[in-house]
């Protein structure tokens, strides 16, 4: 799912911008419109799914997600137990209930692979008539899903798991600033009450396994005086509480596999020694303290996104989750290494359907592990091919991410050419040390500078100019003032 969340504000007027951006999903071959066996076949779909026996319509499910999101995945129910500890209801879209083994929804979500997220658009997996509408777990509607059963005790510890199909209902769909806003002001019912409880415990856990949580910023696009501007939004602690159930729930179901002797990790080495040492030298010249008594994971959890040298270090930090991929073990040939370096256990996707390929295939090995019955045919004849069709799917999304940045970042900044803003120097290349990367507190951009005679100051504050910015033609780029 993205880290950053471009949205450009509806309008029918053609623009650079929406030029560059339809110009980008071109050069990219991003699928276009859902072709017309497809379509049909949703239709089909949506009207007649095949419904699960078990009813849990009387779980009263909420939602979190941002305020505009509709291919809703996941609802949650939190509730304590008795006896001490807690439950966590989870409900995971049932995608397998829509879609045919083979079929032509199928082949497409193969062709497809994940949601490109787009600053105008979104290109969905699967057509919005079910990942927005049938399949979708919107409040007051009967949907089927997989029911992740997860048991704590009072430290937040797993005790027990459970999957199983059933169908709910969503109550409600609430986004993070009323989550953080009802939970901080006490006005919360228990069950979303208990998602700090939950969350904080979890985030001890993590702390404990030795797991990370990168609370990077995100750019976003917000509206000053009549006009947009890009702007950084700091995680809230809700964003951070509800993540942690998702991996809640990512952990138990690769532990579910890992016993089963059949599944699909996302697995993540550990960094090198060098990457490592790169990041110290980028905490020095950020002037981020970083005793060396203090191991990497402790010091992630000290530091303020809202501080901008603290976000950029954070920035700098997504280079340590590099080399990510998915590892298929079958037949009890259990995976080495098996763990994701950030997670600091076993873990893998399986709370996004509706939007990553993958999670299907997990969601339907977990339901096989814990009935103890062999997983339908249709999921391991397809698994060799997972890790090369999520790899090229994953590129795919990221390079779109990438670039969508630089081409907003270029259509805010097209009038300010000349002008000078307030940057701190982030990066230095290696070779070229009159070269590197500058952040911009406000405009949020993180772009290239170079065209100086002088040694670029790393870490230092330092006035830039704008040379370039044109949306689809032109990167940012900075000089030195």
């Amino acid at each position: 799912m993205p880290r950053r969340h471009l949205h450009v504000p509806p309008t029918t007027e053609a623009t650079p911008l929406r030029a560059a951006l339809r110009e980008l999903r071109t050069s990219l071959d991003v699928p276009e419109a859902f072709p017309a066996d497809v379509l049909a076949e949703a239709e089909a779909a949506a009207r007649a799914p095949r419904l699960p026996d078990e009813d849990a319509t009387d779980i009263r499910f909420f939602t979190i997600d941002p305020p505009t999101s509709t291919d809703l995945d996941q609802a949650m129910h939190l509730s304590r137990r008795k006896g001490g500890g807690y439950r966590v209801r989870y409900a995971i879209a049932d995608v397998a209930a829509f879609v045919t083994p083979g079929g032509a929804l199928d082949n497409e979500a193969h062709a497809r692979v994940v949601t490109l997220y787009f600053p105008d658009e979104k290109v969905p997996l699967h057509p919005p008539l079910l990942s927005e509408g049938a399949a979708s777990l919107l409040p007051d509607q009967d949907v089927p899903a997989l029911l992740w059963t997860i048991d704590l005790d009072a430290d937040g510890r797993r005790t027990e798991i459970d999957v199983r199909r059933a169908l709910v209902r969503s109550r409600a769909k609430l986004d993070y600033d009323g989550v953080q806003k009802a939970i901080d002001g006490g006005t919360a019912e228990e069950p979303l009450a208990l998602l700090k409880d939950i969350g904080l415990l979890r985030e001890q856990q993590e702390i404990e396994r030795g797991g990370i949580s990168l609370n990077v910023p995100e750019q976003e696009i917000v509206e000053r005086d009549g006009h947009y501007a890009l702007a950084y939004r700091a995680p809230l602690p809700a964003d951070a509480w509800n993540a942690q159930i998702s991996l809640l729930t990512g952990t138990a179901a690769a532990d579910l596999m890992l016993g089963y002797g059949t599944g699909v990790l996302r697995t993540l080495p550990a960094a090198p020694d060098g990457a490592v040492g790169r990041l110290r030298r980028a905490a020095t010249a950020l002037r981020v303290d970083w005793p060396h008594h203090v191991p990497y994971a402790d010091l992630l959890r000290a530091l303020d996104p809202r501080e901008p040298r603290h976000a950029a270090f954070l920035q700098e930090c997504t280079t340590l989750l590099r080399g990510a991929g998915y590892t298929v073990f079958t037949d009890g040939e259990l995976p080495d290494p098996r763990v994701h370096a950030a997670v600091a256990a076993p873990y893998t996707h399986c709370t996004a359907p509706l939007r990553r390929l993958v999670d299907r295939y997990t969601g339907e090995l977990c339901l096989a592990a814990v009935a103890n019955e062999q997983a339908p045919e249709w999921v391991r004849a397809a698994l060799p091919e997972l890790p090369k069709e999520m790899a090229d799917g994953t590129r795919r999304a990221n390079t779109v991410e990438r670039e969508c940045v630089d081409i907003v970042e270029a259509a805010l900044l097209r009038d300010r050419v000349g002008e000078v803003f307030d940057a701190i120097v982030v990066d230095v290349k290696e070779h070229e040390p009159a070269v590197g990367t500058v952040y911009l507190e406000d405009p949020a951009v993180v772009a290239r500078i170079e065209g100086g005679t002088a040694d670029l100051p790393l870490g230092e504050r330092l006035r830039v100019k704008l040379t370039q910015a044109d949306p689809g033609a032109a990167k940012v780029l900075f000089a030195p003032e």
